[in-house]
């Protein structure tokens, strides 16, 4: 079985580590999921989070960080599918069932 990792991300600062980090993984055999909480929540609005929704195995955001950084719940992010528009129990899951967790 592959090694799996948990990408936990707080900051709107790292977005290119994420997706190098996550590229890096994914060559190696790895499953990927990633997670964005807080402030990082508005890097659902960059130009590249489409891509890494295709790259990685699993992305879901924090609904509730989402909205109090000023998104309407109805305003999916492109490429994410909306049943990841989710809660901290994501969160739950990178540190309960991954192998390795990064947090940035």
């Amino acid at each position: 079985m592959a090694k799996s990792l948990g990408i936990f991300v707080t900051t709107p600062d790292n977005l290119d580590h994420v997706i190098g980090i996550t590229k890096a993984a994914k060559a190696k055999g790895s499953n990927v999921k990633v997670f964005f909480t807080w402030k990082a929540t508005t890097l659902a609005k960059d130009p590249k989070f489409p891509g890494l929704c295709k790259l990685a195995d699993d992305v879901s955001i924090c609904v509730d960080s989402y909205k109090k950084q000023g998104f309407s719940v109805d305003d999916v992010p492109e490429g994410l599918d909306p049943k990841k528009m989710a809660t901290q129990a994501q969160h739950g899951i990178i540190i309960e069932d991954f192998d390795c967790y990064l947090s940035l």
